[in-house]
Parts: structure tokens; sequence; C-alpha cells
């Protein structure tokens, strides 16, 4: 069975035109080189009501995946964290920490991402930073447990 996966890049000036989305493309080219059904990234402008209202919409179409680049770090409209808990029903911080001592482990400012990982319904939804290497570091650890977890929540027995 194919998964289906959900990239949603948050980011002020994306969503304005001004910038192109970098990030986006590289965690849909890695969630396709995997195997997964995903479309081009969606992108929203920073905020937590941007965020939470973006991860309800793809929620409709029952992804087992939604990652989310941006809107992560310190500066006052990095609210991606909030918006993702105001949606998640379970964290799993073990992948959002596994996410920071990696990003920590090639640039110290890595440990600023206030990313969260969590489950919804039957998705598992995972907030990376926006930077383009940070999405290329981080893929690989979501794409290790993202099958699983989507076993799990379909009810499968544990491998």
């Amino acid at each position: 069975m194919e998964l289906s996966a959900v990239v949603i890049t948050v980011s002020d000036r994306s969503a304005a035109g001004e910038r192109p989305d970098a990030s986006g493309p590289v965690a849909v080219d890695a969630l396709r080189e995997a195997g997964f059904a995903c479309a081009d990234a969606t992108i929203v402008p920073d905020g937590a009501d941007s965020v939470a209202g973006a991860l309800r919409a793809a929620l409709a179409a029952h992804p087992a995946l939604i990652v989310t680049t941006g809107g992560t770090g310190v500066a006052a409209r990095d609210r991606t964290p909030e918006g993702t808990a105001a949606v998640l029903e379970r964290e799993v911080p073990g992948i959002a920490e596994e996410l920071r001592r990696i990003g920590a482990a090639h640039k110290p400012a890595g440990m600023l991402s206030r990313g969260l990982a969590g489950v919804v319904g039957g998705a598992l939804v995972v907030n990376l930073p926006g930077s383009p290497a940070a999405v290329a570091s981080g893929m690989p650890v979501i794409l290790a447990v993202a099958p699983h977890v989507a076993g799990q929540l379909a009810g499968e027995d544990h491998a």
C-alpha cells in the first residue's frame, strides 16, 4: 500500500511571493524517493492559526504523514509549534529530540528549534526547521519511523 504525505512550508516571505520556497521541495523529493505519494508543498504564512488551519486542511485528505518546514525558531513570528500543538492528539517527543540532536551536531543553532512531533487521527505530524539543510538532515529520521507509525495508527501489530 502506498502511503501519502503532505508538506507544508511556513514562511511569510514565501507565502507573499517574495522568496521561493527552498525547503518544501527538499522534503517533497525525499518523500517521493521513499515511495510516498506527495503533492508539491503548500505554502502558508507564519503564525499559529495559519499552521493549525493548514494542518486541519491537510488532515482532511487522510495522509499518513504531514511534514512542516519553517517557523520553529525563536523569532516573534515563529509559531509553528503552537499551531501544531493545537491540532496534535499526542506528542511523540523522541522524534523532535532526535531532530534537535542531529541539527545541533551540524550547527549549534539547531538546538534552538522548538519543533514538535506527534500524532493526530491516522497521521504522524513533524515540524522541521525552514533551512533546506535542516530538512535534508531531518527527513531520514522521519522516514525511518513513518511507515511503522502509519502501521501502528492503522492498528497493525508491533513488528
